[in-house]
């Protein structure tokens, strides 16, 4: 670590911090005797607490919220989730005779991370003669670049199932 930093000289900003109240500490200090919890019942005794998953504490047979809010969707485990981009964007940012490979495509910003692996999709059209690197092709997409000129080539590297 440079210069005086260490774990040691890291402190909290001034002011940012409050110490909690002192409770049960006598009747001048303002919360004594009750602790500022009222008289008898059940919120005044200890693990009453409110449950965020339940509609209202003491509220009986509620429905818990994360059962009243409807699904949608499901995640499949073993499938992997490719980041995708299309032809038609491709065509736009590389000149003709260019190799486009995922690297190229994370530094020209159309994709937003290479995990875990790329996918060329047929969307739009492409004339220009592309040599392309990705982990996987779709039929159309393989079809348009081979029709225009170009190679497509499958990067066999480990992909990892999201």
């Amino acid at each position: 670590m440079a210069g005086d930093m260490h774990p040691g000289s890291l402190h909290k900003a001034p002011g940012s911090t409050r110490r909690g109240r002192y409770l049960g500490r006598g009747r001048a200090s303002g919360h004594g005797k009750t602790s500022g919890r009222g008289i008898k019942g059940q919120f005044s005794r200890t693990g009453s607490g409110k449950n965020p998953g339940r509609a209202g504490v003491g509220s009986g047979g509620d429905i818990p919220a994360f059962m009243r809010i409807p699904k949608r969707g499901f995640f499949a485990p073993g499938k992997i989730h490719w980041r995708e981009v299309n032809l038609y964007r491709i065509a736009e940012v590389f000149d003709a005779g260019a190799e486009v490979n995922p690297e190229n495509l994370l530094k020209n910003g159309l994709v937003s991370t290479l995990r875990p692996g790329v996918k060329i999709l047929g969307t739009g059209e492409i004339t220009k003669a592309l040599k392309i690197s990705a982990h996987a092709f779709s039929g159309s997409a393989k079809e348009k670049i081979e029709k225009a000129g170009g190679t497509c080539t499958i990067i066999t590297e480990a992909v990892k199932k999201s």
